[in-house]
């Protein structure tokens, strides 16, 4: 019962301060459209409890994250700071991203006096492929990055990037639909223009994978074993072969699962599937699984904050 009355009351606040918040932007490479500033929400209160990192899906920008969710309202409520960043036209986490991230972080770390082991790092679709080995990184070479992530979350993230790649060229090269079609076409131009094809650039991919199914492609999932990780999916499996004409082996649950498997080998008690279905709604009123808003944001935030006490 004390849940529940704390869940509406938290409800009854976001939905009071929804148009009463600022967002701040922050500028640090005006040359750079996409990845040279971040976006801040700032909380309620001066006394911050942590930061909240969101990173926005493939080609999008930042401002493309808060009319698709409301986590950030949720976490002004709480004394948790909110920043958006966007990696472009990017799949990964690598060298240019991980640069221009650290800069962002960097610059957090300075302006709002915070602790470097007070953030947690969500994303969505690409955003949290980047999330993931973005911390896996700063687990393995804690002297090279500048904070030491309490947790990461994904939202319908596809971690395996080999394995997205094969179902990338699967959908180009049958011509499933149109939609399919066109992203799959979009989406590997830019992994090969950048890093060349998988069967080609085994050690590239390797380094750029979170978590690979076939692990000749690295493990990078150990580095993972010490902190929460939640992956979001909206299950609906109907849904995907009417529109996508994809089976579960082709979804992104199929390679999180298994990620989530091992890590609870492991012994990574924190380590989650979060499924959902038919929660998966963009702003405008469209349905789609792949969306912000499988992740309730009340239940999200107050997860967070338990990682950050």
């Amino acid at each position: 019962m004390e849940k529940i009355l704390i869940t509406i009351l938290l409800v009854l606040s976001v939905n009071n301060i929804l148009y009463s918040q600022s967002i701040k932007k922050v500028v640090l490479n005006d040359k750079d459209a996409f990845s040279g500033y971040y976006l801040a929400v700032e909380p309620c209160s001066d006394s911050i409890a942590g930061v909240l990192v969101l990173l926005a899906g493939f080609g999008e920008k930042a401002e493309w994250i808060f009319p698709e969710t409301k986590l950030h309202n949720v976490a002004y409520v709480n004394r948790i700071l909110t920043i958006g960043f966007a990696e472009g036209n990017k799949i990964s986490a690598d060298s240019a991203v991980q640069s221009k991230l650290s800069a962002v972080l960097e610059d957090v770390l300075r302006k709002y006096k915070v602790h470097q082991e007070d953030f947690v790092l969500g994303g969505y679709s690409a955003g949290g492929i980047v999330a993931m080995r973005y911390a896996e990184l700063c687990n393995e070479f804690p002297d090279k990055y500048p904070i030491r992530p309490k947790g990461i979350f994904t939202v319908d993230s596809p971690v395996d990037i080999v394995k997205l790649w094969g179902g990338l060229e699967k959908s180009y090269k049958h011509n499933y639909s149109d939609a399919a079609y066109k992203e799959a076409e979009y989406v590997m131009k830019y992994l090969k223009d950048d890093y060349g094809i998988p069967s080609e650039n085994d050690t590239i991919y390797s380094y750029l994978s979170p978590f690979s199914m076939d692990t000749k492609y690295g493990e990078h999932e150990k580095y993972l074993k010490d902190i929460a990780v939640r992956t979001y999916h909206d299950v609906d499996i109907a849904w995907r072969l009417i529109n996508s004409n994809q089976s579960v082996k082709d979804d992104n649950y199929f390679s999180t699962s298994e990620l989530v498997r091992r890590l609870l080998i492991m012994g990574n008690k924190k380590a989650e599937f979060m499924q959902s279905y038919q929660t998966g709604y963009r702003s405008n009123g469209r349905r789609h699984p792949h969306s912000w808003s499988i992740v309730n944001e009340v239940e999200c935030v107050q997860w967070i904050k338990g990682l950050l006490k």
